[in-house]
């Protein structure tokens, strides 16, 4: 956390200010992390992804809503235990050896095996906003979760340590990483690879930008999108005009056409509700 969210939560009025989304902005982490043996890229493309993708096979749904969820409550006991073993099997990888795509592939799995992982160890909850040490404290994320080259990493530091820095001219990576809440694009249902990598971010993007928790147009032609695209909002292109520019390059031709009369947006929304089979979207 920042010490400028800090300072907020000291003055005693962050439950005012936690549904805007520039506030929550300020709790993403500037990480310091990345380093020489974590930039280093090798020819090596193959990891075995196999155990991930078979949990995400026997646990996942797509629901007719076009939502992802996991059915938490019924992993076994078994599984769980393979989900960790596959875990403990990526962070025994010398990263350092795999191809880029292999790369971003090993850390947008790992990102989300960890995530399903820390559900899994304190379900049930109804949001993985519940799983916190603190009233200062915003979610599991900052806690040290694996151990990679040598290095401890949390959920943070994947994100805002390695795959945003290191593939900073890669948006679509967000459309990948999943924090297990409603709002957030799909968990995959099956394991990125080096080799589908480029196909199934575009294919996320596309997917996640014609949902309505991605970009939303009322009649009056006012604009919501998500809030991914504040926390972010560097990412997108910095401006109001830049991140409506990002979403017409994946919007179906209807969207695209209702967005080219857009100048600025309204709104930001997201759900945290989690993404549980048992759970129900209002969106």
């Amino acid at each position: 956390m920042t010490r400028t969210l800090k300072s907020i939560v000291m003055l005693g009025i962050l439950p005012a200010l936690m549904g805007c989304a520039a506030i929550e902005r300020l709790a993403i982490p500037k990480s310091e992390l990345i380093a020489a043996d974590l930039e280093q890229v090798g020819t090596q493309s193959a990891i075995s992804h196999q155990q991930w993708d078979a949990f995400l096979q026997a646990y996942t749904q797509l629901g007719d809503d076009g939502i992802v969820r996991v059915n938490y409550a019924s992993v076994s006991s078994g599984d769980k235990q393979k989900l960790e073993a596959y875990i403990d099997s990526l962070e025994a990888q010398d990263i350092g050896q795999f191809t880029r795509n292999a790369q971003l592939a090993y850390w947008i799995n790992l990102y989300n095996a960890v995530t399903v992982s820390v559900i899994l160890d304190h379900y049930p909850v109804g949001s993985i906003r519940e799983i916190r040490n603190g009233l200062t404290d915003l979610g599991p994320w900052d806690e040290k979760r694996v151990v990679v080259s040598g290095r401890e990493l949390s959920l943070y530091d994947i994100e805002n340590g390695i795959v945003r820095p290191l593939w900073p001219d890669e948006p679509r990576s967000h459309y990948a990483l999943n924090c297990a809440a409603l709002g957030c694009p799909n968990l995959a249902q099956t394991a990125f690879t080096a080799d589908n990598i480029e196909q199934r971010l575009q294919e996320y993007a596309v997917q996640y930008v014609n949902s309505p928790r991605g970009v939303s147009l009322a009649e009056d032609g006012s604009l919501t999108v998500s809030k991914i695209y504040s926390w972010y909002r560097g990412d997108f292109g910095g401006s109001d005009a830049a991140i409506i520019q990002h979403l017409r390059d994946y919007a179906a031709p209807d969207l695209n056409k209702s967005l080219e009369q857009s100048s600025k947006i309204d709104r930001y929304e997201y759900d945290w509700s989690l993404n549980d089979t048992s759970a129900i979207s209002e969106l």
